[in-house]
């Protein structure tokens, strides 16, 4: 009976292995099929033939991929592939990510260290640029029929889709001026009649892929694209970006103008508020500018206690910290229940506090090493009072738990002080970010 079961379970492999081969076998007779019929004089004036046509190369396009599938496990892809097997396997960094690499005739599987695949990688097509070739046949298609509305939406969605998978594959792989490219084809597709749609995402995605390849003029193109249709991206982020690529371009004033724009728009965001300062340094103008930009936002919004933060956020970047915290205290009186100012007060002497500990680690006098160590500890300390009260106001768990992380941190320092407050400090804190 055991020889009986084993015989039929490589007989099951065998049939699954032959079933695979078998599918990129029949979508290349599909598409074979597919375009004689294209070529066909009488058949061509049709629009089911183009349509065909279209689906052919997408299911080409599939073939290799077979039943794999993104976010499979191992344990569900053995069954999903029986018979299918790795040539080779190999740990490599993919994205700073540590990962196994399944080797096979005509793809690579990554897997991520939970077991999880993360990326299917082609290496043998059934045929080249398929996408591309589906792309021309709906649009033939619609040419010749154009009440076919549905399926040429499903149709151009399904290329989009497809190339966007290819898109993020190969920002993972480091590729980023294809990956830009493929962003690109994204949005273009979800442009088409009748699909129409405005990418926002894919647009800016072209420009921040761009920009990491150090194609200036390219991302340029995109991030001017996307302030046009009006997506600024995370708190303003285009403008940001829009301005260092001005800079590569060795346009400072365009970098400048940028800034001041996205600085009106989104006082808080810490991109533009770093750039504008680091530009005002490196062109010699005053920083205090920035406090006429904020003023003038105070006396739109005099209830905005987010004002104050970022008035907050400047000085302490400049160095100003009594004036840091003058800013940062005002926003409880103008909000009492905004926690942000505190948490900025926090991390100003927190950061302030490292800043000396590694001034202290460079210090060879011993007089001016123990002041060095003395200021880290005042600095340190008075991190404690304002993050207690930030961790008492805010609502959200993912604020909480950083706020605890940096008391957990600095009652630690303390923990052989005789207050026994800074003992049961790091103990209260250590507790709830284990959780």
């Amino acid at each position: 009976m055991k020889k009986i079961l084993i015989a039929l379970a490589v007989i099951a492999s065998m049939q699954i292995a032959n079933a695979q081969v078998k599918q990129i076998t029949d979508a290349q007779k599909a598409l074979d099929k597919a375009v004689e019929a294209s070529q066909n004089e009488k058949k061509a004036t049709k629009a089911a033939t183009w349509q065909k046509l279209a689906e052919a190369y997408l299911a080409a396009y599939d073939a290799p991929i077979a039943n794999a599938y993104v976010g499979a496990n191992k344990t569900e892809l053995k069954v999903l592939m029986l018979g299918d097997n790795p040539v080779s396997t190999e740990n490599v960094v993919i994205g700073g990510e540590q990962m196994e690499k399944e080797v096979y005739a005509n793809k690579n599987l990554y897997f991520d260290g939970n077991g999880a695949l993360r990326i299917i990688e082609v290496t043998k097509p059934v045929v080249d640029n398929a996408l591309e070739k589906a792309l021309e046949a709906y649009n033939k298609m619609l040419e010749l029929d154009a009440k076919k509305v549905k399926e040429a939406v499903e149709g151009l969605e399904s290329v989009a889709k497809k190339y966007e998978n290819e898109a993020y594959n190969q920002y993972s792989f480091g590729d980023y001026s294809a990956s830009s490219k493929s962003f690109e084809k994204v949005a273009d597709v979800r442009a088409m009649a009748p699909l129409s749609k405005v990418d926002t995402n894919s647009i800016y995605n072209a420009g921040f892929t761009s920009h990491f390849a150090k194609e200036y003029e390219r991302a340029e193109k995109f991030f001017n694209k996307s302030l046009e249709i009006g997506n600024y991206g995370d708190g303003g982020e285009v403008y940001a970006k829009l301005a260092d690529v001005k800079l590569n371009l060795k346009d400072t004033v365009a970098a400048k103008a940028l800034l001041e724009e996205g600085f009106g728009k989104f006082h808080e965001s810490q991109s533009i508020l770093i750039g504008l300062i680091n530009l005002y340094l490196s062109t010699n103008e005053n920083p205090e500018k920035l406090f006429t930009l904020l003023d003038a936002a105070k006396e739109n919004e005099p209830n905005n206690a987010s004002l104050y933060y970022v008035e907050g956020n400047i000085r302490a970047q400049l160095g100003q910290y009594d004036n840091a915290v003058k800013a940062y205290e005002q926003c409880a009186v103008v909000d009492p229940s905004y926690e942000f100012g505190y948490i900025g007060e926090g991390i100003m002497y927190y950061n302030r506090a490292i800043e000396l500990q590694q001034k202290a680690s460079e210090e060879l006098d011993d007089a001016k090493y123990m002041a060095l160590v003395a200021d880290f500890e005042v600095a340190l300390k008075n991190c404690i009072e304002p993050f207690e009260k930030a961790y008492e106001l805010t609502k959200g768990e993912d604020i909480k738990k950083s706020v605890a992380e940096y008391l957990k941190n600095a009652y630690y320092r303390f923990m052989s002080d005789d207050d026994p407050k800074y003992k049961a400090g790091y103990e209260k804190y250590s507790a709830i970010v284990a959780q």
